[in-house]
């Protein structure tokens, strides 16, 4: 996630990040893992491998914590949900701006790079649109016009 050009290490990162405000705390369903939050959005950072360039990489995308579990955002194409094991709810807007707010600020606090889309607004972990829903299922064979049906 860093910068090439600065070689931060993941423990410079770390204090890096708590010193505008991040929680930190160790995360225990990823090896190594880092579960960074504020303002009731969390994100999990691991470190980079060694022959990786950067410092950190995102084991778990930014989300907002409900009941302590970092909900993933989900994009049905009509509305965004916030999605846990248990929970499917509606995304508000103050939960999407303060998720592409905390992504925003991690990229930068990180040195990571940030996409052109994910400038535009909350970028979503699933999409799934109701209209492609069953095109995974095979189609049976459709009858050719000229074929006749029922034996006449």
């Amino acid at each position: 996630m860093a910068r090439k050009g600065k070689h931060a290490s993941f423990e410079q990162m770390l204090d890096a990040l708590r010193g505008h405000g991040f929680e930190v705390a160790p995360f225990r369903a990823v090896t190594n893992g880092i579960e960074v939050s504020k303002n009731g959005v969390a994100a999990v950072l691991a470190p980079g491998g060694a022959d990786d360039a950067t410092a950190a990489r995102l084991a778990v995308t930014p989300g907002i914590v409900v009941r302590g579990e970092i909900a993933r955002l989900l994009d049905r194409g009509y509305q965004k949900f916030i999605k846990t094991a248990q929970y499917e709810l509606p995304a508000t807007a103050t939960q999407l701006h303060a998720i592409h707010a905390f992504t925003e600020e991690l990229n930068q606090v990180t040195g990571s790079l940030g996409l052109y889309n994910e400038s535009l607004g909350t970028t979503s972990d699933l999409y799934q649109y109701d209209r492609v829903g069953g095109r995974e299922a095979p189609q049976p064979k459709a009858a050719r016009p000229w074929e006749l049906a029922d034996g006449h």
